[in-house]
């Protein structure tokens, strides 16, 4: 099993904050998001990536992980210490994007499974396991009609008796509305029962991956728009990405670092509703300019005579 080195997937130091962690992952998710990337080999890459910001975000699993990279034993023949195993768990791997890796898996653990025995007919058949399984998706499957595999594991008798595990499969329809953290079952899905018992349920935790553009305030999506200085001044057509398609946003003259532009119906579908798109405006200088372009700068401050600090003089 090759060992995975995150820190160095998402080109950060191993003391990177939060910040500096989120934004690496945010600059690498645009350049290999499946949906906007012409890479080669596009999806591996994101999902590398997914798996790294999945462990370095999340305070328990980045010092486990940093345990296990101080015991060394990099490359591919690394294997966790004897007796390892990690206090956070993962609840699965399966679904969304296909999984993350088998290192991931074996470090974090493939899922949790609840115990929860019951009687069946005549009171001799036990009920089968509850299974629960953690589902990345990202934001444009809410949209999808298509079904998404998930494939997990469940322990069943073979004809002598014993337990071994097998791997099950399933196509799953993503509701719509669905938000992060919501948690779905499967009726029947899970572990079968024992001796004519009942089998137990699915259930799959609902986990929307961090998107390269947008972020998301329940069924309504944020995203940043970059404006040059006389665009917000001047006002401009612009052409913004949405989840449904491109469309022209028309900003207002004057508009200021910070302002809220609300487009109806761009967000992300609701029971019965459809969420929201709201642009975020942020005036970004020019990286440099030359001297034409300093005059005109310094022609302006004489013209518009304008002091942002005004309010500090009362």
């Amino acid at each position: 099993m090759e060992f995975k080195d995150y820190y160095k997937i998402l080109g950060v130091e191993p003391d990177a904050d939060k910040t500096a962690i989120k934004a690496a992952y945010r600059r690498l998710a645009r350049r290999y998001h499946p949906d906007v990337s012409s890479e080669t080999d596009a999806e591996a890459h994101f999902k590398e990536v997914s798996e790294a910001y999945e462990v370095l975000k999340d305070a328990e699993k980045r010092a486990e992980y940093d345990e296990l990279r101080r015991y060394g034993r990099h490359g591919k023949q690394f294997e966790p210490p004897p007796g390892w195993h990690a206090s956070s768990s993962f609840d699965g791997g399966a679904g969304g994007f296909g999984g993350f890796s088998d290192f991931f898996e074996t470090i974090f653990g493939a899922g949790r499974f609840h115990e929860e025995p019951s009687q069946a007919r005549g009171g001799f058949g036990a009920r089968g396991r509850d299974i629960e399984l953690e589902m990345p998706i990202f934001l444009e499957d809410t949209l999808s009609e298509e079904s998404k595999p998930v494939s997990f594991e469940v322990t069943e008798l073979d004809g002598q008796g014993r337990p071994v595990r097998r791997q099950r499969k399933l196509n799953v329809k993503i509701p719509a509305g669905v938000t992060d953290g919501e948690r779905i079952r499967l009726k029947g899905q899970g572990a079968p029962g024992l001796h004519g018992g009942a089998s137990g349920d699915l259930y799959l935790r609902i986990r929307l991956v961090p998107h390269p553009l947008y972020d998301v305030e329940g069924h309504n999506l944020i995203i940043t728009v970059p404006l040059a200085p006389w665009e917000a001044a001047l006002g401009a057509r612009i052409e913004i990405p949405t989840l449904h398609g491109r469309i022209q946003l028309r900003i207002p003259a004057n508009s200021q670092s910070g302002q809220r532009l609300r487009i109806r119906g761009k967000g992300l579908p609701g029971r019965g509703h459809q969420g929201d798109l709201f642009a975020v405006l942020k005036v970004v200088m020019p990286s440099g300019h030359d001297q034409r372009t300093e005059t005109l700068w310094r022609e302006l401050s004489s013209a518009a005579a304008f002091d942002p600090r005004r309010e500090w003089s009362k």
